[in-house]
């Protein structure tokens, strides 16, 4: 081989092996960056997720203290882009509370595969649907409409709630699609869930009515993200209503919303605030 093609070929070598060496680096500072301003600002934000997020402000203190470690490793792994809205810090800290509760059971937390979440000012247009979104998974990442996650996330008990539905179809995407990030119970229970789950939405399909809102008869995927929103906005009314299908969801979830721990199987490893994840 010519010495000059392989000189050039090492010093891409080089060039790539500290492209990637720096990029690293960069996400490591901007990981250090936002532990000291979660330290610093722990109350503040304790403050606020206590006021918006009703999940959070039924914790015990040890239990706030293991949700904030994992919104601050969540929100520090994740860059947030911001559409036709001027950025809050109080946003990526909620929208991170809405994917920590949902997978507050869970080992695998962090939605691994989705390394992007766009925040919109409102509804939105996709692709060639006519009706305008409020939230919605691909490939390229996680959206949602501002106005519609705080809202609904306001209203506590109706069983809509935008951040949680599409943190769902987020949960599976990650299980079933890519499987990067995958969690090892939910993945395996959720066969089980379906056995029950199936049964209903099929009954749906074919007109009847329950709990549920009738948006979950449109299709499986949206059956299951309906099922969250209902989980934990309507979780008495849920388990009085549809007892089986409730439970199959707490075991999915290796969560019950209703007991003061939430967690029904804990697991070791947990990070603390201070961590350096």
């Amino acid at each position: 081989m010519n010495i000059a093609i392989q000189h050039a070929i090492t010093f891409l070598v080089v060039a790539m092996a500290l492209a990637s060496v720096s990029t690293r680096i960069m996400a490591w500072a901007r990981r250090q960056k936002q532990r000291r301003l979660f330290e610093a600002k722990t109350g503040d934000y304790d403050t606020l997720l206590s006021r918006c997020n009703p999940y959070y402000a039924s914790l015990n203190r040890a239990g706030k203290d293991r949700f904030l470690a994992r919104v601050q490793h969540f929100v520090g792994v994740k860059t947030f882009k911001y559409i036709d809205i001027e950025p809050d810090e109080s946003m990526p800290l909620l929208v991170g509370a809405a994917a920590v509760q949902l997978t507050y059971g869970l080992e695998h937390y962090l939605l691994d595969y989705f390394g992007t979440i766009h925040i919109l000012k409102d509804r939105y247009r996709y692709g060639l649907y006519e009706t305008p979104f409020e939230g919605h998974v691909s490939e390229d990442g996680i959206y949602l409409s501002w106005a519609h996650f705080l809202r609904e996330f306001t209203n506590y008990s109706d069983g809509q709630n935008v951040g949680l539905h599409e943190m769902a179809h987020a949960l599976t995407y990650v299980n079933f699609t890519v499987r990067e990030g995958r969690d090892k119970i939910f993945h395996d229970h959720f066969t089980k869930f379906s056995a029950v789950a199936r049964p209903i939405f099929e009954r749906m399909q074919a007109g009847e009515t329950n709990l549920l809102d009738t948006y979950a008869a449109t299709n499986y995927q949206e059956f299951w993200a309906v099922c969250i929103e209902t989980f934990f906005e309507r979780s008495n009314a849920f388990r009085r209503q549809l007892p089986e299908l409730y439970m199959s969801l707490c075991s999915l979830l290796n969560q019950d919303p209703l007991t003061a721990e939430k967690i029904l199987q804990s697991h070791a490893g947990e990070l603390s605030l201070s961590t350096n994840a």
